[in-house]
């Protein structure tokens, strides 16, 4: 299976990155607690599926992110 390392890196970046991260956990069920919240049992097959491209497993779902900026406190 591949796996995705998102780099993101600047004030834009970040705020790309960020709005990036909130499609897709939402095309994937996961809520912004990092929990899966699926719909049917079809849909929930196919989300899964491939979670561990873009995302961590453990208790919770985290994101395979590297986040930079070059000023303290830039979101």
């Amino acid at each position: 299976m591949r796996e995705i390392v998102h780099l993101q890196t600047g004030q834009c970046g970040n705020q790309i990155g960020t709005k990036f991260w909130e499609i897709i956990s939402d095309e994937h069920g996961i809520q912004p607690t990092g929990e899966y919240s699926g719909a049917s049992k079809d849909l929930m097959d196919l989300q899964l599926e491939r979670i561990n491209v873009y995302y961590n497993e453990g208790n919770q779902v985290r994101p395979k992110s590297i986040i930079l900026s070059g000023k303290p406190g830039e979101t």
